[in-house]
């Protein structure tokens, strides 16, 4: 799908605050609230835009303790990977997951409580599956960049 300039401008306005109203949009960008409600329409049936979320302050829910998780897989076969990625994906901790290129095969974004808590989650569930050879483990010292947004403003 082809994106306008209009539809680029709405995107980064939806990005900064998806709560804004129709109309609230449609003065920013100097049109009706039809033509905005519409182009909205049209960039979510096109899958541009997925799902709208509310972002959780981690610290305010304790969950600020961040582990980046390096995965080594025993074996590089499309069963092991299938396996894996089923299996990972059904753990809460785990914010996000990567399959990456390099030393390892995979990067997990886990957000806990502490390090007590991190330990418990290695030893009960990660290492618990069989396909993991390795894990190597660095802890989030300070927050510099957070962002969801896909075009800047």
């Amino acid at each position: 799908m082809n994106i306008d300039e209009k539809d680029k401008k709405l995107l980064i306005l939806l990005q900064q605050d998806s709560k804004k109203t129709t109309k609230e949009l449609a003065d920013q960008l100097e049109m009706s609230v039809t033509a905005v409600f519409e182009r909205i329409k049209k960039l979510e049936r096109n899958k541009l835009i997925s799902k709208y979320v509310a972002l959780v302050d981690k610290k305010l829910v304790k969950r600020d303790f961040v582990v980046l998780c390096h995965v080594k897989l025993l074996q590089h076969t499309k069963e092991h990977i299938t396996n894996f990625e089923r299996e990972i994906v059904k753990f809460p901790e785990i914010l996000e997951c990567f399959h990456v290129s390099g030393d390892y095969d995979y990067i997990l974004k886990i957000c806990l409580e502490s390090i007590e808590e991190y330990r418990e989650f290695m030893v009960t569930k990660l290492t618990s599956m069989q396909h993991i050879a390795s894990t190597h483990s660095s802890f989030s010292i300070k927050e510099v960049k957070n962002s969801t947004v896909v075009f800047p403003g």
